[in-house]
């Protein structure tokens, strides 16, 4: 009978929310050696990190449209070795606006015994009332931050670091006992094939963005605007223009026969300065044609909020299958003895309730990699079962 080896060095991908919860639950264990971060932005937050810089403008559509816009990019067969600059996007940068605001109550957001703070934005206040659940995202960032700072954690971050490939060579992962991938998996923009877009684009770049880049209401003022999708970010979006009056009245935005957000539906859509149409069959020069036979003439802008492309180019070229764990999805490639001691956290999770299943998540894996190979009662440092569900077992 093999005698298990014992996980002591452990490296964490990403430094945003589950990456600040992972690394909470494995440092409190005491039981790791090494415990390093590698995050490919500057600084901690995630996806709540706000960008000074313009973003890029779209140079190829048809990459997004099906969807191979982040291929894995080659990797030196000696290291460590210097490349030439890519002039591959990879999409890093953030999808956060200077006004951007949470959407949910921040009790669906926070960590069970880690508050979110109690500052609230003139806006939200105004709007909302004093004891508004929202938080701009400045907080959030904060808050995630704070999380690792406070103990020390980010003296284990490596920033502007990113991790291209994660490979298993005999018992290790390269330097590393285990390996825990919590950077996302969704940050490549998807934005549908729709004849005459490409020329549309081409005819005046930057006409053609997905939400991600959007970075406020004050480049479409006085313009004509286009809306594609049915779901959050275009939800958002249709109703900051709307409302502002910012944009040319009414915004045009393409919901009909979309599936709506499960948990908000399509009532931001139904403000009388949004105009809902069905699909667009296609473009011709700046006019917007639909799939009913009417048309949208002069269009400044179209913006996609269609979602993201499923991306994870970290393990090593193969087939992938799901792991359901604790109510989290983990993707690991083919055999599954090749990727033993890997796990990803946050996958699969389109519930409003996201913090709490990354808790779930965090405390697993590191119970996994303490070999107790499943979940206690009442793991800690973090959550007690009973008291997030009361009643639940």
């Amino acid at each position: 009978m093999s005698v298990p080896i014992p996980i002591k060095r452990v490296a964490v991908i990403g430094a945003g929310l589950a990456g600040a919860i992972a690394v909470d639950a494995l440092a409190q264990e005491n039981t790791f050696d090494l415990i390093r971060v590698f995050e490919r932005r500057e600084g901690l937050g995630g996806c709540r990190i706000g960008d000074t810089s313009r973003p890029p403008t779209i140079s190829d559509l048809s990459i997004l449209a099906n969807r191979t816009a982040d291929p894995p990019i080659p990797i030196p067969e000696n290291l460590p070795a210097q490349t030439p600059k890519l002039d591959q996007p990879r999409f890093a940068e953030s999808s956060v606006y200077p006004y951007l605001e949470t959407n949910v109550d921040n009790t669906a957001m926070e960590f069970t015994q880690e508050s979110i703070p109690e500052e609230r934005s003139e806006w939200s206040i105004a709007t909302h009332g004093p004891n508004t659940p929202f938080r701009h995202w400045k907080v959030m960032r904060q808050y995630v931050s704070s999380l690792l700072e406070r103990n020390g954690y980010q003296d284990f971050v490596s920033y502007n670091t990113i991790v291209e490939r994660v490979e298993k060579v005999g018992a290790e992962w390269k330097w590393f006992d285990a390996v825990v991938v919590v950077s996302g998996y969704y940050w490549v923009p998807y934005i549908p094939a729709i004849e005459g877009l490409e020329q549309f684009e081409k005819s005046r770049p930057g006409s053609v963005l997905h939400s991600k880049h959007f970075r406020g209401r004050d480049l479409f003022r006085g313009k004509r605007v286009v809306i594609v999708g049915a779901s959050v970010s275009a939800a958002d979006i249709a109703v900051d223009l709307a409302s502002t009056k910012t944009a040319d009245l009414p915004v045009h935005a393409i919901v009909k026969g979309h599936n709506t957000n499960v948990y908000f539906g399509d009532i931001a859509f139904q403000q009388t300065q949004i105009k809902t149409h069905p699909s667009n069959s296609h473009i011709a020069g700046r006019t917007v044609h639909l799939i009913d036979g009417n048309s949208i003439p002069e269009v400044d802008h179209i913006i996609f909020g269609t979602g993201y492309s499923w991306t994870l180019p970290l393990p090593p070229p193969g087939s992938q299958r799901a792991i359901l764990a604790a109510g989290l999805i983990a993707r690991q490639s083919q055999p599954s003895s090749s990727l033993s001691k890997g796990a990803t956290i946050g996958l699969g999770v389109g519930l409003t309730v996201g913090a709490l299943l990354l808790i779930f998540g965090g405390c697993f894996i590191t119970e996994c990699l303490r070999r107790k190979g499943k979940m206690k009662g009442e793991p800690q440092p973090y959550l007690s079962v009973g008291d997030a569900y009361p009643g639940a077992s």
